[in-house]
């Protein structure tokens, strides 16, 4: 491997652009570049650039302001709906109470009419029972009387006075009926 030659260098090896016979025209190159890139950077690319950074921020803001505002507005709805749901709570306690009251009303009605139609029956059993209880007593009665007159006839062979028989009869019964 040798060391390259270039045609465009008089006869010295090495890069071009490190020769100082160069070096002029190079700056001047390099200016004219330079400057040609600035004009167009400044006059098309960044203006172009600095739109759609604005266009974009105004966006983010626009998009800010209205998530900000729909935020207010959520939390508006969330109150809304908050006091309506304690509304409606209250509103179903006092329903659940007034419910509740009405009931125990008609219940305590019920039981007072229960209460009166079971005494009225209770009467109407007792009287019953007191009705059945003397018509035993006078069945009782004269059963006792037929047997005590056919025991006594057959004892002793003689008919007993039925007036007597009765009062031993009705002694015997209050004795055990009380």
């Amino acid at each position: 491997m040798g060391t390259t030659r270039f045609p465009l260098v008089r006869g010295v090896g090495g890069m071009p652009q490190l020769n100082p016979e160069f070096f002029a025209t190079q700056l001047f190159w390099l200016a004219v570049t330079f400057v040609t890139l600035y004009l167009l950077l400044s006059t098309i690319a960044l203006p172009r650039i600095g739109a759609v950074l604005d266009a974009r921020q105004r966006r983010i803001d626009e998009n800010l302001t209205k998530a900000a505002q729909l935020k207010a507005e959520a939390d508006t709805a969330i109150k809304a709906y908050e006091k309506a749901l304690a509304d409606a709570k209250a509103q179903a306690a006092a329903m659940i109470k007034e419910t509740a009251e009405h009931l125990g009303r008609e219940a305590e009605e019920r039981n007072r009419e229960l209460g009166l139609r079971l005494s009225e029956q209770i009467k109407a059993g007792e009287a019953r029972i007191a009705e059945a209880k003397a018509q035993a007593m006078t069945s009782v009665r004269e059963v006792a009387l037929e047997v005590a007159s056919s025991t006594i006839a057959r004892l002793i062979g003689a008919q007993v006075n039925p007036a007597d028989l009765d009062g031993a009869v009705d002694q015997a019964l209050k004795g055990t009926v009380r």
